[in-house]
């Protein structure tokens, strides 16, 4: 429908042949001429569609701005809307798209600076950001920004080693899009960013990577091993420490309880004793002829003493007169009055002194105990 009225409308606003000047007649053949130029030569150059033709009437697609020419020359940029034009004077030389675009960057060869040759390729976005200068600044502007960053790269890479390549794209990738920008001002476009796809370095230098890669593991995987046997000998060692000291603290407390077990039980046993030589010492004292008990009791201990003796022991030791037990008990007897005579003198001496300084009274009490005293170590001492 919107065709038929265009037909329609070429129809009333074209004048009959015969109203046509000669003049006219060239002007609009020169015309028809150029627009077909441009048109071959923007379908050869951009691979986009014809332009199009001067109907008086047209209207710009969204996204689109039109490039009108005015008897040759640059007029004005039609915007998205209602156009309204000119016949035979003004034309529409170029059309060019406002939306982001983006190109393909085949597969080339570049150098890194220590001489590896890589083989990239990527994508490149762009947009058209002035029209005018897209159509009047450069023949074919997506030619142009292709070549444009083909050479990039490669100055890029140049300048950067295998592995700074390989782990910095981003890096690589924004300084290809500033020198592309910085380039392309001129021309009307701005590139939004720039993709490296694919790095192929060569195979040689892809096995010396995995090579390096396993050695590197290997190191590691060494390093943790060694740390891992030397902690262990470390745990093991301070294990050892530990649980030596642990059984010295044990040991050393058993000592001690049974030092301090020992020294109870001879401190409950000397208690005994002198409790019992006390109690032996007081019924001597109290009764008639306790030390003729006493010393029967001496000489009867001193006869079993000799018996041990030759049971025990390969070594006998025979008394002079052996046949002669009243003999023995008299010996024994003896050395019982020796013993007593000589507690009784001590005796008397310590209630002597104590007498001096305490009286009477307290004398006596302290006779009894050395009494109690001397006796007790002539026993022990039998």
């Amino acid at each position: 429908m919107l065709q038929a009225h265009r037909l329609a409308l070429r129809a009333v606003l074209r004048p009959p042949p015969s109203l046509l000047s000669p003049l006219a007649l060239s002007a609009r053949a020169a015309h028809t001429q150029s627009q077909s130029q441009s048109q071959s030569q923007s379908i050869g150059t951009t691979g986009r569609r014809s332009l199009p033709v001067n109907t008086v009437v047209k209207f710009v697609p969204q996204q689109e701005a039109w490039v009108v020419e005015r008897m040759g020359r640059f007029s004005r940029i039609l915007d998205p809307g209602l156009a309204i034009l000119i016949p035979l004077l003004d034309r529409i030389a170029y059309t060019q798209s406002l939306k982001e675009v983006a190109v393909e960057i085949p597969t080339q060869s570049a150098i890194t600076q220590d001489n590896v040759t890589l083989e990239l390729d990527g994508v490149l976005y762009y947009k058209v950001v002035d029209p005018y200068k897209a159509s009047y600044g450069v023949a074919n502007a997506e030619f142009s920004v292709a070549q444009l960053a083909q050479t990039t790269m490669r100055a890029e890479i140049g300048q950067m080693t295998l592995d700074t390549t390989l782990a910095e794209r981003n890096t690589l990738n924004h300084n290809i899009v500033n020198a592309i920008n910085s380039a392309s001002e001129s021309w009307g476009i701005a590139c939004l960013r720039y993709e490296i796809r694919d790095i192929h370095p060569p195979s040689k230098v892809v096995e010396a990577m995995h090579s390096q890669v396993s050695a590197e593991r290997s190191k590691r995987a060494q390093i943790l091993e060694s740390e891992g046997a030397r902690q262990s000998a470390i745990n093991v060692a301070e294990g050892a420490k530990q649980a030596q000291i642990l059984e010295s603290e044990a040991e050393k407390a058993q000592q001690i309880n049974r030092a301090l077990g020992e020294a109870e039980a001879i401190r409950q046993t000397a208690l005994a004793e002198a409790q019992a030589i006390e109690r032996v010492a007081k019924a001597i004292r109290q009764s008639d002829g306790g030390e003729l008990a006493a010393g029967l009791h001496v000489a009867q201990q001193y006869v079993e003493a000799f018996g041990k003796l030759a049971k025990e022991s390969n070594t006998i030791i025979v008394p002079a007169a052996a046949n002669d037990v009243s003999g023995m008990v008299a010996q024994a007897m003896t050395v019982f009055n020796s013993v007593a005579s000589g507690q009784k003198k001590l005796l008397a001496n310590s209630v002597g002194s104590k007498g001096t300084h305490n009286g009477g009274g307290g004398g006596s009490s302290a006779a009894r105990d050395e009494d109690t005293g001397g006796f007790g170590s002539e026993q022990v001492g039998h």
